[in-house]
């Protein structure tokens, strides 16, 4: 809670109590995700990405390509790093590129 002295919840606050208490943080975050893959992949990755989703702090990749998809296999952790530090937290715990 903050510091206010009439107890009231900034719209921060009430907001982040508001996403835990309906759970609407994955869905929030894997919709960061998706706009984020982008810019941070490039045009060339994203055209052969076919699906992106989050579940259960697991975050399925699905690329088109079976070379591309070999060598990102190789960076899931940078991968995962990346996007973390872009979320602000360590909310992926695991990438997986199929």
């Amino acid at each position: 809670m903050s510091d206010n002295p009439h107890n009231e919840l900034s719209l921060k606050e009430a907001l982040r109590a508001m996403i835990e208490h309906y759970r609407l943080k994955g869905k929030l975050n894997q919709n960061r995700i998706q706009g984020l893959w982008e810019k941070l992949m490039g045009p060339s990755i994203s055209g052969y990405t076919r699906e992106i989703k989050l579940h259960r702090n697991k975050l399925f990749i699905t690329i088109e390509s079976a070379a591309l998809r070999q060598e990102l296999a190789y960076g899931k952790d940078k991968i995962k790093k990346i996007l973390n530090e872009e979320l602000g937290e360590d909310f992926i715990q695991d990438v997986i590129i199929r």
